[in-house]
Parts: structure tokens; sequence; C-alpha cells
């Protein structure tokens, strides 16, 4: 028979190491139950650690879509809701000229009218979502529409300018510009159009013509904005400026005729278009919403593989961590009374 060698501090030692393995095994198991996925995915998942890498890179992609799918989904929303405003606005507006061209209405509240349309579509145009400007295209940090009315405005002095050019070139009196109908189509159809629908357009808008364009899903794009420069933005805008700059008491009945048919004409064109804007914005929005349906079929496909392969019981996980807390606590307990053990206190 052979006697081992057998002292507290040996067994004091053992206990202690025990302790420590207890301790790390409580902190994995704890883990596990926190998150009901294993702890070390290598240790657990052996050769299926690859699989489970390329299920959860996947998985964290689709999440970001849908994410920039809900972001793109708040910006078109507020875009078709402008859309509507502006839609609205033009239509009372197109309504208040007709009651113009017949001569039952006077002009000061017609004026009025044009210029309430303007300042709405201004601001309209510049609405903003989580700080971004959502008819600024791609220029999403910058205003797109200059305010026509604030003193120093680009448009406003663009517009200042083409009416002394036509002043200039065609001798015209200051205090009666516009004598005959011909004369108001003409600075209208020369000097003002090519501030809205030409290259001047520029002193009004800072947008980008080019459109944000969003992945809305694993293999699918669209564009998830408008521009400030469609063509309905711009003949509303020259319309509503028309009107509110040129009518005046002392017009000429023709000239007058002239600019309300001119109006007329704009507005009824800008609303075909931005009904065809408020049509393309509503596809978009379909597709959109559809993408995000798909995504998240596949996100919870995706979750559920995830799951099967680095899940944990979660009853098994807390009886777990609860047997592993009474062996912590037991082995304290122990280790305190093996420390008690001294062979002076039997000696007296």
């Amino acid at each position: 028979m052979k006697a081992s060698f057998v002292s507290s501090s040996a067994i004091s030692e053992a206990m202690r190491y025990s302790l420590m393995k207890t301790q790390a095994d409580l902190v994995k198991a704890q883990k596990e139950n926190a998150t009901g996925f294993v702890a070390d995915k290598g240790l657990a998942l052996g050769v299926r650690t690859a699989q489970s890498v390329t299920f959860n890179r996947e998985f964290e992609r689709i999440k970001g879509i849908i994410d920039s799918n809900a972001l793109a989904a708040t910006r078109l929303s507020a875009t078709q809701e402008a859309l509507d405003h502006l839609a609205a606005g033009g239509q009372a507006f197109l309504a208040t000229l007709t009651t113009a061209r017949s001569g039952a209405l006077q002009d000061n509240v017609l004026r009025g009218g044009a210029e309430d349309l303007l300042e709405s579509l201004i601001g309209a145009l510049n609405t903003s979502v989580n700080g971004e400007y959502i008819f600024a295209g791609i220029n999403t940090d910058v205003k797109p529409i200059d305010d026509f009315f604030q003193a120093g405005s680009a448009a406003k002095t663009a517009y200042d300018d083409a009416y002394a050019r036509y002043l200039s070139d065609t001798g015209a009196d200051p205090a009666n510009p516009f004598p005959t109908a011909a004369d108001m189509d003409l600075f209208s159809g020369t000097y003002l159009e090519p501030l809205f629908m030409g290259a001047g357009w520029s002193d009004w808008s800072s947008a980008s013509d080019q459109a944000i364009t969003s992945r809305i899903s694993l293999n699918e794009t669209n564009e998830t904005s408008v521009s400030a420069n469609h063509s309905g933005v711009r003949k509303m805008a020259m319309a509503a400026t028309m009107i509110s700059q040129l009518l005046s008491d002392t017009l000429a009945d023709d000239a007058r005729a002239a600019l309300v048919d001119k109006a007329m004409s704009l507005v009824a064109s800008s609303l075909t278009d931005l009904t065809d804007l408020r049509s393309q914005t509503g596809i978009a929005q379909k597709r959109l919403s559809d993408a995000t349906d798909r995504l998240g079929q596949q996100s919870d496909l995706m979750e559920r593989q995830i799951l099967s392969l680095e899940g944990v019981d979660p009853y098994e996980a807390a009886t777990r961590v609860s047997e592993l807390m009474s062996h912590v606590e037991t082995a304290y307990s122990l280790t305190a009374r093996i420390q008690q053990l001294s062979l002076l206190r039997f000696l007296s």
C-alpha cells in the first residue's frame, strides 16, 4: 500500500483550480442564457462554422437593406404628400384663373393667389426629412429652391434682369410695358420662359437632375427621390411668377387675357406632369414595400437557420447556470472550511 501525502494546502489549491474552471463555465453559461446562442461558435459548430458565418453575413446584409428601405419609404411618403399638396394648390389656382379669365375676379385677389401658390411651392420643395432635402436629388444637403420673395434672391434678380432686357430691347414704356397681347407673348416666350424651362432655372434650383437610387433588395434597385427640376414644378413656378409679377390694374385687356391664358396653359400642363410624377412615386412606393416584405421573409428564414445552428435550449441554459451557481457556492463554502483547518486548534 502506498501512502499519499495530503495537506490542507494541496486540497485548497485543488479546490481553487476547480472553482476557477467552474467560474469560467459559469460565464459561458450565463452568456448563452442571456443571448440564446452558443458562447463559442467555433468550439460548438466545428466544421459548420463557415456555414454560420455565411448565414450571419447575409442576415446582416438583409437587415441593412431593410433599415435603408425604411428611410427611403419615409422619404417617398413625404415626397408624395408634398406632391399632393402642390397638385391641390395648382388645381385651386387653375380654378381661380378660370374665374379671372371671365372678368369675375379682381386682379389683387388673383395676384394674392399666385403669391400664395408660389410661397407654398417653395416651402413644399424645400421640405426636409431626417435632415435631408427630399427634392434636391442627390444634393440632399443643399436647399433645392431659392426663395423668390427673400431679399437678394437669385431668382428674383434673374427675373428683374430679364424684365430690364425686355424694356431695353423693345424700347417699351415702363409705365405701359405690354400694350398688346403680342407684347405679353413676346416677354413670356422669349424672356421669361428661359428662366424656368431653360438654363435660367439654375438661379431657382440647386437640385440635381439625378435622383437617389437605392438598393431595395439583394438584386433590385429603384429611384427613391424626386428632383425639384421636374417640368411640372417649373411650369407651376412660371405661372405663379407671371401672375404675381405682371398682373396690374393698368394692364390692357388683351394683354391681361394673354397673360391669364398663358398661366392657365402652364398650370394645366403642370398638373398633367405632376399627375405622372405622383404615379411614378406611387409605383416606387409599391416596389419598395413589396421588396421589404420579401426581405422580411428572407430575414425570418435566415434567422431560423442561424438559430438551428447556434441556438441553445433556453431551459437547459437556465438549468446549467443554476447548477454552476450551486457548484460555485459549494466550492466557496468548502474552501472556507478548509482554510479553517489548523493543527494548532487541536493542541491544547
